[in-house]
């Protein structure tokens, strides 16, 4: 650092090859042989986010945190993330040198602090994780499992109303261990894993804070890989908390993070953090991460093992899917028909009243509307509705008037219409539907059309990607529960690449993916991660191209986790200029009575924004008001 300009890179590879006790050591002599305080010379001649990056490694852990829980309170307003992600992840030994280091540095008191810039539930619950006093003892005493099993429930699913304090004793202060076992009993005993209940019965950062307690308790590791790939995908970046992240872990279990970011994200944390940074600041980074992981030949068996127990998780989870549009319950057909006909009757058209009642009735009872209207005035509701509305919305507002399997009949058929076909769309539908949904459409495609849905699809596509469709629209796929010889002859038929026959390894591909039942196919893409240590995805992604590819995936992304496939789809309608107003009303509509629910959870908890948000920002007028209806609310 002497004389004019700096040597960063010297800097870097010293400061980044220490481990911070001998960081602390160096500190000592720096002080000793020149009378100068290392840090301050340090922040004097780096500048920015390389900057923050070397101070935060010469700081012991306890400081670093200190200084960023100090950061995240002073000012106007409050990093909630930041307090959650430190309070939530550390031991309790962490936290007692936290709050010393905090007392050290500042002379106050973290507990007092904390109170004083947080309220409710929320500081409840980051007041007893400051104590850190987790039990931690890994004798488990079963009776206590099943007891705090029935208390978490009782707080929850079965109170009109919830008790936070219940949730607040036994997440705050049981040991990882037997949390772990609570959390695999509550599966059991509700259906339905701990996480969908804490979403659905606590809000806001309290919510958030609950959520990562259970993350962390389940696997530190995982929640880390999550939240720096959260702090780097889409556009800018999060650097506050990539550094604290890389800084915070770097000697704790930055191997284990890597090996579970490979694998749930089928690229490396190496690749990311050099796609996403730069200069000094990213070769810094890629020295704390360590090495790059998708190097030929780098095998990891737990990170293999975390993708298997993903797959184990969703074979178990008896996920209850739940639409955002009901039954009215005070339904009555005549006033309701009334009411459209005075909507649209003489001069102008009250679109208000049509949003209001046809989003706020189910399917069946819009036929019964459909059926009355006919009988009262004589007249066609649908083509009322055709030549009162228009655009995006009238495309909306009849996509709900028709029953559902003659709406996706509807939505294929202009897929293949005119020059040019929509690949996407076909896929959508045909690779998410069950099979007495797949059967009902064909019936309906060739009541309407007049042809039936196979032959309109031999002319319309080509090649492997027109057999794969035709297989799906069979609606032929095993209903059974799993086999598990088979399911690994499946593995081994599909994990088989090196043949360098691609035509036949597509074949292999849509023999198992087109006609295997779901949960088999989850036993066979946990088979072939134990075979190759990669995801089916990742394989299909690499081998294969184009519409053939996208169907693949599509399929298998249906298999993991359908609602989470429509989340995605959801948000690409949505992301950036301009928005897919079909895929956008083509999935609203579809999915209003299935799934639509888990999708906006699936939603939030990806993209850190609601559905509603989401919609709120990228549409308008009347087509946003029924949109948002159809979503049922804001989360």
């Amino acid at each position: 650092m002497k004389g004019f300009g700096s040597d960063k890179e010297a800097i870097l590879e010293l400061i980044t090859s220490r481990s911070n006790r001998q960081r602390q050591e160096i500190c000592q002599s720096y002080k000793s042989l020149y009378g100068k305080d290392l840090i301050a010379d340090l922040k004097y001649e780096l500048t920015g986010k390389f900057e923050r990056l070397i101070v935060g490694l010469m700081r012991p852990l306890a400081y670093c945190d200190a200084k960023e829980i100090k950061d995240a309170i002073s000012g106007i307003g409050t990093d909630e993330k930041c307090l959650i992600e430190i309070l939530a992840s550390r031991t309790n030994e962490q936290i007692h040198q936290l709050v010393a280091a905090y007392k050290d540095a500042y002379e106050r008191d973290l507990e007092a602090d904390i109170i004083g810039d947080t309220s409710g539930h929320f500081q409840k619950m980051l007041v007893v994780l400051l104590q850190g006093t987790r039990e931690d003892d890994d004798v488990v005493s079963e009776d206590l499992v099943q007891q705090d099993v029935q208390d978490l429930y009782e707080a929850g699913e079965l109170k009109w109303g919830t008790d936070e304090a219940q949730f607040i004793y036994i997440l705050g202060n049981r040991s990882k261990q037997h949390l772990r076992l609570v959390f695999d009993e509550y599966l059991k005993t509700t259906g339905k894993p701990i996480e969908a209940s804490i979403r659905g019965e606590l809000s806001g950062d309290f919510e958030k804070l609950m959520l990562a307690v259970v993350k962390c308790i389940r696997s530190t590791s995982e929640y880390f890989a999550e939240r720096l790939f959260k702090a780097m995908k889409g556009l800018g970046t999060r650097d506050n908390t990539l550094i604290r992240i890389m800084v915070s872990r770097s000697e704790l279990d930055m191997l284990d993070i890597r090996e579970i970011f490979r694998t749930k994200y089928e690229k490396s944390l190496y690749n990311m953090i050099k796609n996403d940074t730069s200069g000094e600041y990213k070769k810094a980074l890629l020295k704390l991460c360590g090495g790059d992981d998708d190097a030929a030949g780098q095998f990891f068996p737990e990170a293999a093992q975390v993708a298997y127990q993903m797959w184990e998780l969703s074979a178990v989870a008896r996920v209850e899917l739940k639409g955002t549009v009901r039954p009215a319950s005070d339904f009555n057909p005549d006033a309701d028909a009334k009411a459209l006909r005075k909507a649209m009757k003489g001069l102008g058209t009250d679109e208000g009243t049509i949003i209001d009642i046809i989003t706020h009735r189910s399917n069946a009872q819009r036929q019964q509307i459909r059926q009355t209207f006919k009988s009262h005035f004589g007249r066609d509701l649908m083509a009322d509705l055709k030549s009162e509305l228009s655009g995006d919305l009238a495309r909306l507002i009849l996509g709900l008037m028709m029953p559902p399997a003659h709406y996706d009949a509807k939505q294929l058929k202009k897929a293949m219409e005119g020059a040019g076909t929509d690949e996407k769309a076909l896929i959508e539908i045909l690779a998410t539907r069950t099979n007495a949904e797949i059967q009902a459409i064909n019936e309906a495609y060739k009541e309407d059309y007049h042809k039936s849905l196979e032959d309109a699809l031999s002319s319309d596509t080509s090649g492997h990607f027109k057999r794969i469709l035709i297989s799906l629209a069979t609606g032929n796929r095993e209903e059974g529960g799993e086999d598990r010889d088979q399911a690994r002859e499946d593995a081994q038929e599909i994990a088989d690449t090196s043949s360098g026959d691609k035509t036949s390894l597509e074949t292999r591909f849509m023999t198992i993916l087109c006609t295997r039942s779901y949960p088999h196919l989850r036993r066979v893409f946990q088979e072939f991660i134990k075979m190759t240590n990669y995801d089916v995805e990742h394989t299909i992604k690499k081998e294969m191209s184009g519409d053939v590819r996208d169907a693949f995936v599509a399929i298998v992304q249906s298999v993991k986790n359908k609602p989470l496939f429509f989340a995605d789809k959801l948000y690409k309608s949505m992301k950036g200029a301009g928005t897919d107003e079909k895929t956008l009303t083509r999935i609203m509509v579809s999915r209003s009575e299935i799934d639509l629910l888990n999708i906006r959870r699936e939603f939030i908890e990806k993209y850190d924004k609601s559905v509603h948000q989401a919609i709120e920002g990228d549409t308008s007028g009347d087509f946003m008001k029924a949109l948002l209806a159809i979503c049922g609310g804001e989360d």
